[in-house]
């Protein structure tokens, strides 16, 4: 008899850094809320009123004292990732397509983790992710949320049948693609325009 000797199980993703996530989260969080409509009028992509004082605000500073400002922010991205799960849809694939709230399942479930994170520290959202504070501030501004679009960059696009198909190669690094994603949302429209790649 003799032994076969076997690799030990390795972990096929290699962890990714906190401050990664935290990025990804920030643009997530911030054009969630910039795609609210409701009482400020924002850019009305979704049909969420959540972060508005009289809106989700009042409601939830009443159900969750300590998490509120967590609370409305998640229920906005998560009125954001539903709109862009239903453009998916009409794709003839949609689980081939890549896009801000699809980033693939592993992430997407790790980025879900860090947000659980973040509210246990019961800290602002505005102290952990000191980012959002440039764009979301106390009245709706779209000067300057395109200002914050332009800070990602340009990225070239083509009108399909769901949305803005990213021209080129889906890069790998993951602040890239963000970043491509978050540029492909300009110029702004009346409807929500999927900036996405197609997973070959």
């Amino acid at each position: 008899m003799f032994e076969i000797e076997t690799a030990p199980p390795t972990n096929r993703s290699a962890p990714i850094p906190k401050s990664e996530l935290d990025r990804v989260l920030t643009a997530q969080l911030i054009v969630a809320w910039a795609g609210e409509g409701g009482e400020e009028k924002r850019l009305g992509w979704w049909r969420s009123d959540l972060i508005s004082e009289f809106g989700g605000e009042d409601l939830f500073q009443r159900l969750l004292p300590a998490t509120w400002q967590w609370a409305v922010l998640q229920g906005a991205r998560e009125a954001a990732r539903r709109e862009d799960a239903a453009q998916r849809q009409r794709d003839y694939n949609p689980d081939r397509i890549l896009s801000l709230f699809n980033l693939g399942f592993e992430l997407d479930e790790r980025i879900d983790e860090r947000l659980q994170e973040l509210k246990q520290l019961r800290r602002l959202p505005q102290e952990l992710l000191p980012s959002l504070a440039q764009v979301i501030g106390s009245a709706w501004n779209q000067t300057q949320f395109e200002e914050w679009l332009a800070g990602h960059g340009s990225t070239e696009t083509e009108p399909t049948s769901i949305g803005r198909r990213l021209r080129g190669e889906s890069p790998s690094s993951l602040e890239l693609l963000v970043k491509r994603f978050v540029a492909g949302l300009a110029p702004l429209g009346d409807s929500y325009p999927l900036p996405h790649y197609r997973k070959e």
